[in-house]
């Protein structure tokens, strides 16, 4: 059994960042003023090697991943000397809109509400767990700050297109973890996040052969003709399991009106909320691929990207038990949700740690020009966070993946 932190602790770390909200406001337009979309690779480094100084700041070994197309993955890590469990720290630098954005969409703070690009996904999750940490050190009254054994902050350049440099550092790194945090924004709602789809990203190429259109089409295969049956076929799963979804996102092929269209690609996407439905769904995806209703025509697929499921287990739904007390404790009403879009906690909770997502401030309207953040979330979704990281901390040393801690 662990304990949560106490009212002294609590107050002490509310009034700290409410002390240094101007700081995280400044520290927020800083960030999202460098624009940083996923491939726009001096941005994100731009981003990640700001967040590097400040944890290197903190006491962190920084390592650095390079990459020579995308940005760069930054892992920070903290070890005390004595025994304790493990906590990942997760979020990303990278953000969807392109260079040229932000001068249409710039940085704005009107009231409670601040806009631009980015600002919620997730460079205000970036700033909460640099912050709560910050606040962690500075009212801990001791040299020996660190709430758990070990701790390991990584900055993700890349998860906007899904992680694909990034996934196996993080799943590398997960192995040894006992609890992932990862620092999304809260829903809208204000809710937190304890369970997310597993995605699977296709991309079929069908092959088939031309010929005029007019003249003699009995000559020609159609590819297009083949992606129309294939594209019928992969809907028509929509429904078999509760919970999954596929969709055909993108369907091109042929030339010209004249010809029996040799060539055709489509995209697929695969959303599962459990994993034995996600490898069913994606069976049977394959399955529809590899078969052709157009004679003579053949298709290869390709492989995108692929997400395990982010699944509620016990574990996480203790940790999500003790997020709502904390939250009660700082006088607010907690909930968790289940949403469709992916994220890090994929990775995390696909190799068995227990996760909790969504921790960043209250926010929506991700990847639109009414990308926002609630001012008023920050210090308490913050305060929220570092009490966590202390809860955790105080689990029985040398925690096992799988065990997370009550919510006392």
């Amino acid at each position: 059994m662990t304990s949560r932190p106490g009212p002294t602790t609590l107050r002490a770390l509310r009034h700290e960042l409410e002390r240094r909200l101007p700081d995280y406001l400044a520290d927020l337009e800083t960030l999202v003023v460098i624009e940083s979309g996923s491939y726009t690779k001096p941005g994100v480094d731009q981003v990640a090697g700001w967040m590097a100084g400040r944890l290197e700041a903190l006491g962190a070994t920084i390592e650095r991943y390079p990459n020579m197309d995308l940005g760069d993955t930054i892992v920070a890590t903290w070890a005390r000397s004595s025994a304790g469990p493990t906590l990942m720290l997760i979020g990303h630098s990278d953000t969807v809109f392109e260079v040229g954005y932000l001068a249409r969409r710039p940085f704005e703070i009107h009231g409670d509400t601040i806009r631009g690009p980015g600002v919620s996904d997730m460079k205000g999750g970036l700033l909460a767990g640099l912050y709560a940490l910050e606040a962690l050190r500075a009212t801990a009254g001791t040299t020996d700050w660190l709430p758990v054994g070990r701790l390991v902050f990584v900055v993700n350049p890349d998860e906007e297109i899904g992680s694909p440099a990034s996934t196996p550092i993080i799943a590398d790194l997960a192995q040894r973890a006992d609890v992932a945090f990862v620092l999304e924004a809260a829903r809208a709602n204000g809710d937190i996040v304890s369970a997310r789809k597993g995605m699977m990203h296709l991309q079929a190429s069908i092959h088939g052969r031309s010929a005029h259109a007019g003249v003699e089409p009995e000559k020609g295969r159609s590819a297009v003709l083949e992606a129309a049956h294939k594209t019928v076929a992969l809907h028509a799963l929509n429904g078999r399991w509760d919970g999954v979804t596929v969709n055909v996102g993108a369907l091109r092929g042929g030339t010209r009106p004249n010809i029996v269209a040799e060539e055709a690609m489509m995209t697929i996407d695969v959303r599962a909320r459990l994993a034995t439905e996600q490898a069913e769904a994606e069976a049977a995806v394959r399955g529809i691929l590899e078969r052709s209703t157009v004679p003579d025509v053949h298709t290869d697929v390709k492989l995108l990207a692929h997400s395990h499921p982010m699944e509620k287990t016990e574990a996480a739904g203790r940790l999500v038990d003790l997020a709502v007390a904390i939250a009660a404790d700082l006088g607010f009403a907690l909930s968790d949700a289940e949403t469709g879009g992916g994220s890090d906690a994929n990775t995390t909770a696909g190799v068995g740690v227990p996760s909790l997502d969504g921790l960043g401030p209250v926010g929506g309207n991700d990847h639109s020009p009414l990308e926002y953040i609630e001012v008023a979330s920050i210090v308490p979704r913050t305060t929220l966070l570092a009490a966590l990281m202390l809860s955790v901390g105080s689990a029985v040393a040398g925690g096992r993946k799988g065990d997370a801690p009550d919510a006392g």
